[in-house]
């Protein structure tokens, strides 16, 4: 099979349907039903029997709720991910706060309930990509494959549904309480997450920290203005012009070798 094989000439992927919700799960087995692309071979109602069918079963795909009792979700995708033949994951959720630690887990998607069909079918499409892009394998000794020690890409809220943004296409994060704020050209998107945490793991190469509530990404700066008495301003390639927090300023003008 090549790469321009089209996807739906691609044999089902095995799916196994998890959450402690039995009606949750009547409603994905309906839905699966209607994708020819997916061929359900088994449910689980917890995470601990998620992990023993996966053992059992080796599916491709596991749909895979986020919050359950003892073992959840984000810890299934983690113990997966480690395997030497692992399914992908995509999170079946009705919550969206954990939308970057769900990309940790390389999962394939993030689908909030209630599950519309249309958004499923989508976040199968991009399944079913990925097993033509690469394979799920891991490396020695059931080492998972580094994939990259930087967030790529973010999955944020918009109306009913979470749209994947590139970090690349970030230009300036902003803290706003418990929340961030991303801008991309004239629209900004909120993602509940802190600053700290968020710059801890974007690319200090691509990004930068000018003010304890402000990353811009590099490449946006334009240059660096002296406003006087020690305060700093960085002007942004639109003519923002953004203040330097002290305790950031050794780093901005690292950037410019000073």
């Amino acid at each position: 099979m090549t790469e321009t094989t089209p996807l739906r000439t691609q044999p089902p992927l095995r799916t196994l349907i998890v959450d402690d919700e039995p009606l949750a799960i009547e409603r994905l087995q309906i839905l699966a039903a209607r994708i020819p692309t997916l061929h359900v071979v088994g449910t689980a109602s917890d995470g601990a029997q998620a992990l023993r069918l996966a053992e059992a079963l080796a599916p491709d795909l596991l749909l895979l709720d986020m919050t359950m009792p003892e073992v959840d979700g984000l810890t299934v995708a983690r113990q997966l991910v480690a395997k030497t033949t692992r399914p992908a994951v995509i999170f079946i959720t009705a919550h969206d706060q954990f939308a970057v630690e769900a990309f940790d887990c390389d999962a394939v998607d993030y689908v909030l309930k209630p599950v519309a069909e249309d958004r499923l079918a989508r976040a199968i499409e991009r399944a079913l990509a990925r097993r033509l892009a690469e394979p799920r394998e891991a490396g020695p000794a059931g080492t998972p494959i580094d994939r990259g020690e930087w967030l790529e890409e973010f999955w944020v809220p918009h109306k009913s549904e979470l749209i994947r943004l590139a970090a690349g296409d970030i230009e300036r994060i902003d803290a706003e309480r418990d929340y961030v704020r991303l801008h991309v050209g004239a629209r900004s998107y909120l993602l509940l997450h802190t600053i700290q945490r968020l710059e801890d793991r974007l690319d200090p190469a691509r990004f930068i920290r000018l003010h304890r509530s402000t990353i811009v990404r590099r490449d946006r700066i334009a240059g660096l203005r002296h406003d006087g008495l020690g305060v700093w301003s960085a002007e942004l390639a639109d003519g923002t012009a953004l203040r330097i927090g002290r305790t950031y300023l050794p780093r901005a003008k690292a950037m410019a070798g000073r």
